[in-house]
């Protein structure tokens, strides 16, 4: 055992000690985080134009600053970006993450002094959790990969702007820094094809212990290495290789897949960071569910999903949360977001400490009828009748057929693209109907009083979203296909590949 894993394991204990606080205390340091977060930013424009300085309490704070999505705050956004100060946050942000929006094109978030060391300090606690759980710490003596966005940073009017992966990328520690892969000169590649290539190439002889990035572009790199390799396994390959650490889209969609390239069950550890705030991550191998971070200058706020689109939706705290029960996440950040909506969806599964798991995306559904079928029911789905019958999925998305050919039906349309199929397609589908019928009432009335037929599965070519994402322009990154879309534009882009 290495120096750094015996040191490791001491520092792990320490941070245990402060997240036990953190999931005995939750409702004390969130009210302490509100608190704090309105006194900083009463004197900004945003909190003078909000009454800040007469905000005491949540109802106070509900009553001042209404919900928003980034449209919304845009015009005080756009004051940032050219350079104006305490707009929504004192000063200056430290940085713009730059992301890419559905509907609003570029956006650029505020990352402030106070908000960017949250982003790592959480990163680094999810791996000191798991240290302080399994005692598996060798991992830190090895080389560590993250897939990642390029690390070259623009300027905005005297802040410097670029994508999170890339803006976190300057702020690894400097211990890890030897231990990091790929290159700053490999990350800096923009065509994501090419950067994979040059990271295969560059990791092929190393001590690789700990992989971390989004499934889908894990994926292609596990595919590339084994094929450089003559079909190996990963395993064989990084035979140290023992913790992969993911986020950003649900793994397990992936999981079977991933595992068969890797060739054994690995240890996994699953993060929830966003441009807007490192929200939670998974602090034990032994229990399902994320820790909420509530004390990460972040105060959370939460609307039950089917409420979300009303004119005035219920709005409330983490101390009135149900377990099991949907909600559109809001936060107010020490970036200088408030009442902001992230779009994601989540669920409490326990209180004692505060867990969560992300469900979806509050726009990303389906109710082209009334259904309301959300990602959290369509993967469930489609994947326990995948793994009761065998079935490889490597990914999908589903849209709502409105117009079928006559005589027919409206029904859901599934684009999947299978690495194993299933031996008869039309009974896997009538089985995953099934499925979704049990997971959502709403569907299951549509479906018996013929509102809707039973869905329809069309099988996808090889690498067919890989295809897909390439011609939109869209491959690697962050970039993943929705699972659900409410229009046809991405199922409409897939019949080509049927």
């Amino acid at each position: 055992m290495g120096f750094k894993s015996v040191l490791s394991k001491v520092f792990a204990a320490l941070v245990n000690r402060e997240l036990n606080q953190l999931r005995k205390n939750a409702l004390t340091l969130q009210q302490n985080t509100f608190s704090n977060l309105i006194h900083q930013a009463k004197d900004t424009a945003f909190g003078k134009a909000h009454n800040f300085s007469q905000i005491n309490n949540y109802e106070d704070f509900k009553r001042n600053v209404p919900i928003h999505d980034y449209e919304d705050l845009r015009p005080y956004i756009d004051r940032v970006v050219k350079g104006e100060e305490n707009v929504l946050w004192p000063g200056k942000p430290k940085y713009l993450a730059k992301t890419s929006g559905t509907t609003s094109g570029v956006k650029y978030i505020p990352i402030s002094k106070e908000s960017m060391p949250q982003h790592i300090k959480a990163a680094r606690n999810a791996l000191l959790a798991y240290i302080h759980e399994t005692g598996n710490a060798g991992f830190v003596d090895g080389k560590m990969i993250f897939l990642q966005g390029s690390p070259v940073l623009a300027e905005k009017n005297g802040v410097s702007t670029g994508r999170l992966s890339g803006i976190v990328a300057h702020h690894v520690p400097a211990y890890l820094q030897k231990n990091r892969l790929p290159s700053y000169q490999t990350n800096c590649i923009e065509d994501w094809e090419q950067k994979v290539d040059a990271i295969v190439d560059e990791t092929f002889n190393e001590d690789m212990r700990l992989i971390s990035g989004i499934p889908p572009w894990c994926q292609m790199y596990f595919d590339r290495l084994s094929a450089k390799a003559g079909g190996k396994k990963v395993k064989d390959i990084f035979p140290n290789f023992k913790l992969y650490v993911h986020g950003g889209v649900n793994y397990e969609p992936y999981r079977a897949r991933m595992e068969e390239s890797i060739g054994f069950k690995i240890d996994s550890i699953e993060t929830y960071p966003a441009s807007e705030g490192f929200i939670a991550f998974q602090d034990s191998q032994k229990e399902h569910g994320l820790l909420l971070l509530v004390d990460s200058g972040i105060f959370y706020e939460f609307i039950p999903s089917e409420e979300y689109f009303n004119e005035h939706p219920t709005r409330i705290n983490i101390k009135d949360v149900e377990l099991e029960k949907n909600y559109a996440l809001i936060m107010n950040t020490s970036a200088g977001l408030w009442g902001y909506s992230l779009g994601d969806t989540i669920k409490f599964i326990s209180k004692n400490p505060y867990k969560i798991i992300v469900t979806g995306r509050i726009k990303h559904y389906i109710s082209a009828f009334g259904e309301h079928v959300i990602g959290e029911e369509v993967e469930h789905a489609l994947m326990s009748i995948a793994k009761a019958e065998g079935v490889d999925v490597i990914e999908f998305t589903v849209a709502p057929q409105v117009n079928p050919p006559v005589g027919q039906l409206p029904y859901h349309e599934w684009f999947v693209e299978f690495g194993t199929p299933p031996a008869d397609l039309q009974s896997f589908a009538i089985k995953v109907d099934k499925a979704l019928q049990k997971k959502n009432i709403y569907y299951f009335d549509l479906i018996e009083g013929n509102i809707l037929q039973p869905l329809i599965i069309q099988a996808l070519q090889k690498n067919a979203f890989i295809n897909y994402m390439r011609s939109e322009g869209k491959l690697g990154g962050q970039n993943k296909v929705p699972r659900l879309s409410n229009d046809r534009k991405i199922a409409d882009g897939l019949k080509a590949y049927i």
